[in-house]
């Protein structure tokens, strides 16, 4: 996977925004104003990509288990939140099941009045 498929991925979910609240270098997603995907933009150019993704406790447990490239996330909570190695071990078909996976978990942390508002948007 490349940063533009990436990047491309994350943006088709519906109401999904790019932001860099925390320095030049993070391109965070969001939906509803809340995280879903993150990854440093430098470690694209540098070819060693990874993403930080929300992930279910204990499915993250499992993951980590499973795949050697599956980390706890880097500064982030480590119940909820996973690093995934891009173009490692783990297959994109799969790191897009987790982007999914992370999109519906903050999705579905919505308000019913914002989850409405965003299932309402022509994207």
């Amino acid at each position: 996977m490349n940063l533009g498929a990436f990047y491309e991925y994350c943006l088709s979910k519906k109401g999904v925004t790019e932001h860099f609240p925390f320095d030049k270098d993070t391109l965070v997603f969001k939906v509803g104003g809340k995280m879903f995907a993150l990854s440093s933009l430098i470690q694209w150019e540098k070819g060693t990509p990874s993403v930080n993704l929300k992930c279910d406790p204990e499915y993250a447990q499992e993951l980590r288990g499973q795949y050697d490239d599956i980390k706890p996330a880097f500064h982030m909570s480590k119940v909820h939140w996973n690093t995934i190695v891009i173009n490692s071990e783990v297959p994109d078909k799969f790191v897009k099941e987790m982007i999914d996976d992370s999109y519906e978990l903050v999705f579905k942390s919505l308000t019913k009045k914002s989850q409405n508002e965003i299932i309402d948007l022509k994207n």
